[in-house]
C-alpha cells in the first residue's frame, strides 16, 4: 500500500514525475487487486473517469487546488449519473446532479472515482451491515473496518484514493478512521452542506473526509466549507486560523472492551502522558454528561427521525433491508416515542449542551476514538452489542453540537492502529486543527542518544535544537560500550560496542521530528554514524556509534564513563 496524499500528488504533477492518467491507471490496478475486500459498490472505471481526466486540460492547476486529485465517495452521497444505493439495492436511484460537496470538489479539479461500501442506510459503526459484502479492515482483514463509512476509509488506507468523503451521525466518519490509521474530520454542524446526501438523521448528519494527513483534511475543508442557499441545514461558519486551545480536557475514567481491551487501555495511558507533554494545560474531567447525551441518540426519540425519512421505503419494500438495520429503523416507530417524549429529550439535551459548551470554552476534549475493536466474526455473533460499544466515545458529538477530528496515535497491537478524537464546541474547528497538529508533531518524534558534542552545553547542541530537537533525560548505556577520544580538529567521542571490555556510558536522550532525522544523520562525518544503542534499561534507541577501526588510533577514555566527565576532568587538570 502506497499512501496517496494531496500534497504529494500536487508536487509530482508540478515536477512532471507523473500524470493524473498514470495515477488513475495505478489506482485501477489496486482496486482490482483488492476486489475481495468489498471496498466499492460502484468501483472506478476508466469509462466513467475519462470525462473528468479530459476536463483537466481546460483547468489551470494554479487556479484548481485539487487538480488531478482522485477521491472516493460514500454511496449515500450523490454523484451525477452514478447510482446511489445507500447500501440497499432496492433503494437505488441515479441522480441528475452532484451533491454540493462533490460539486465543489470537482470544480476545484478533483476526480471522482466511484462509490464506496457502507453499513446500510449509514446505520452502524462496524462495516459489516452491507449486502455488498463486509468491508475488510485495511491492515488486518479478520477485524472490522468500522462503519458506516467503511469503504471510504479503507479506500484511502489501501491507496485507492488520496481522500474520500464519508458521513457522520454518531461516529461514522471517525471510527473507521481510527481502525484504519487515518485522519477523519467532522466539521461543525452545517459548515459543510449536505444537499444530495441520503439522510440518516437529517438534523444531525455531517459529511466528513478521510485523509492521511491533517494538512490534506484542512485543504478539503477550505474547498467544501460554506453555506449552500439551497440547503436548509447549511450555515456560514468560516474557519478561523488554526490555533492551540487554551486547555486540554481528558476523561478521568474510561471503559475498554473487546479482545484487545488491555492493549487499547495501555496505549491510551501512553497517549495521555504524551498529551501532558504538549505544554498546554491539561485537566481531567468526569464525562458522564457526555454519556447521558449519547444515550438520547439510540435510547430515545431521535431514532424516530430516521424512521421519518426511511420508514416509507422500509414499509413498501419488505425484506429489502438487513434484518438488524430494519429492526433499528423500525424502533423509531415505537408508540412510546410521542411528541411529548421528543420535546422532553430536546430539553434534556439542551441542558447538557449548555453545560458542555461552558465547560469547553476555548478548550478541547480528547478521548480514545474507540475503546476497542472486534473481529468480524464476533460482530456477526453479537451484532447489536458490539456495534453499540463502538459508539461509546463518539455518539455524543453531533447531539451536543460539537466538531471533531480523529487522528492516529500509535498502535495498540501489531497492525492495529490506535486513535484519539479531539472535540471542540461548534465554530471552534480551528482549535481542532491547532490541537491535532500539535499532537501529531509531538508524536512523530524520533528518539536519539547523543554522547558528545550534541549534549546540552556543548558546541553542537544548537544543531539538534535548530532541527526541532528536544532534550528528554539523562541515561546510561548497557555496560557493553567503550568510549574513545577521536583525533578530529575539535576532539569528539566515539562509542564502540565491546561487551568484553565495555562499561555503562552516560548519554543524553533527545527526540526530534521524524522528517528531520534523515537530514541530521546525513550530516554526520565518518567514522561516526547512527546505529542502535542499547540502554541500561534494556531498550534500544537510535544513537551515535563509531566504526571499530577508528578506535585503534584513538585514546580510550572509557574509565571516565562519559564525555562530560572526561571534559570536566580535563578542565580540572588545567
Amino acid at each position: 500500500m502506497i499512501p496517496l496524499t494531496v500534497e504529494k500528488l500536487r508536487l509530482q504533477y508540478r515536477e512532471e514525475k507523473t500524470t493524473p492518467e498514470a495515477v488513475i491507471k495505478e489506482i485501477l490496478n489496486c482496486v482490482e487487486a483488492d476486489r475481495g475486500m468489498n471496498i466499492w459498490i460502484t468501483p472506478p472505471t476508466m469509462e466513467h473517469i475519462r470525462p473528468y481526466l479530459d476536463r483537466l486540460a481546460s483547468l489551470d492547476p494554479e487556479d484548481a487546488p485539487l487538480w488531478g486529485i482522485p477521491f472516493a465517495i460514500k454511496d449515500n452521497i450523490d454523484v451525477a449519473g452514478m447510482p446511489t444505493t445507500a447500501g440497499c439495492p432496492d433503494y437505488t436511484y441515479v441522480p441528475e446532479e452532484h451533491a454540493t460537496v462533490v460539486k465543489r470538489l470537482i470544480e476545484a479539479g478533483a476526480i471522482p472515482l466511484g462509490k464506496t461500501n457502507l453499513d446500510q442506510f449509514a446505520t452502524g459503526l462496524v462495516g459489516t451491515r452491507s449486502p455488498y459484502g463486509e468491508t475488510k479492515n485495511a491492515l488486518r482483514e479478520e477485524l472490522i473496518s468500522g462503519g458506516s463509512s467503511s469503504g471510504s476509509a479503507v479506500a484511502v488506507a489501501r491507496g485507492h484514493a488520496a481522500f474520500s468523503l464519508g458521513t457522520d451521525t454518531a461516529g461514522s466518519g471517525r471510527v473507521p478512521a481510527a481502525l484504519n490509521g487515518l485522519v477523519g474530520f467532522k466539521s461543525s454542524l452545517g459548515a459543510w452542506p449536505k444537499k444530495g446526501v441520503v439522510p440518516a438523521c437529517a438534523s444531525l448528519d455531517c459529511v466528513t473526509v478521510f485523509t492521511h494527513t491533517i494538512e490534506d483534511a484542512l485543504q478539503v475543508d477550505h474547498i467544501i466549507r460554506g453555506e449552500d442557499p439551497l440547503d436548509p441545514w447549511s450555515e456560514d461558519i468560516p474557519l478561523r486560523t488554526p490555533a492551540k486551545p487554551l486547555k486540554i480536557l481528558i476523561p478521568d475514567s474510561l471503559e475498554f472492551f473487546g479482545p484487545f481491551a488491555m492493549q487499547y487501555e495501555a496505549e491510551w495511558k501512553k497517549t495521555a502522558e504524551r498529551i501532558k507533554d504538549l505544554q498546554i494545560p491539561v485537566e481531567s474531567i468526569d464525562i458522564r454528561q457526555f454519556a447521558k447525551a449519547s444515550a438520547i441518540l439510540y435510547d430515545g426519540p431521535f431514532v424516530a427521525e430516521r424512521w421519518s425519512d426511511l420508514g416509507g421505503f422500509i414499509e413498501s419494500h419488505p425484506g429489502a433491508a438487513f434484518s438488524v438495520t430494519e429492526k433499528i429503523l423500525k424502533s423509531g416507530a415505537d408508540p412510546k416515542y410521542t411528541a411529548a417524549s421528543v420535546f422532553r429529550a430536546i430539553h434534556k439535551l439542551q441542558t447538557i449542551k449548555k453545560s458542555v459548551h461552558q465547560l469547553l470554552g476555548d478548550a478541547v476534549l480528547v478521548m480514545p476514538t474507540t475503546g476497542g475493536t472486534w473481529t468480524r466474526e464476533e460482530v456477526r455473533t453479537n451484532p447489536v452489542q458490539t456495534n453499540s460499544k463502538m459508539g461509546l466515545y463518539t455518539n455524543h458529538c453531533n447531539l451536543l453540537d460539537m466538531c471533531a477530528i480523529a487522528v492516529p496515535a500509535g498502535e495498540a497491537d501489531t497492525h492495529l492502529p490506535f486513535g484519539i478524537t479531539i472535540f471542540a464546541k461548534s465554530e471552534n474547528d480551528h482549535l481542532l486543527f491547532g490541537a491535532a497538529s500539535t499532537f501529531v508533531a509531538a508524536t512523530n518524534q524520533t528518539p536519539i542518544a547523543v554522547c558528545g558534542l550534541h549534549m546540552r552545553g556543548f558546541p553542537l547542541e544548537k544543531e539538534l535544537v535548530s532541527m526541532g530537537g528536544r532534550f528528554v533525560k539523562k541515561a546510561f548505556t548497557a555496560p557493553v560500550y567503550q568510549l574513545f577520544k577521536l583525533p578530529f580538529e575539535t576532539p569528539k567521542p566515539g562509542l564502540v560496542k565491546n561487551p568484553d571490555e565495555g562499561a555503562a556510558i552516560e548519554v543524553e536522550l533527545w527526540e526530534m521530528p521524524a522528517d528531520a532525522f534523515g537530514t541530521f544523520t546525513a550530516s554526520i562525518p565518518a567514522p561516526l554514524g547512527i546505529g542502535k544503542v542499547e540502554l541500561a534499561d534494556g531498550s534500544e534507541v537510535p544513537g551515535f556509534l563509531c566504526e571499530a577501526y577508528a578506535a585503534k588510533s584513538a585514546e580510550d577514555i572509557t574509565s571516565f564513563r562519559g564525555w562530560r566527565n572526561y571534559q570536566h576532568q580535563i578542565k580540572t587538570l588545567i
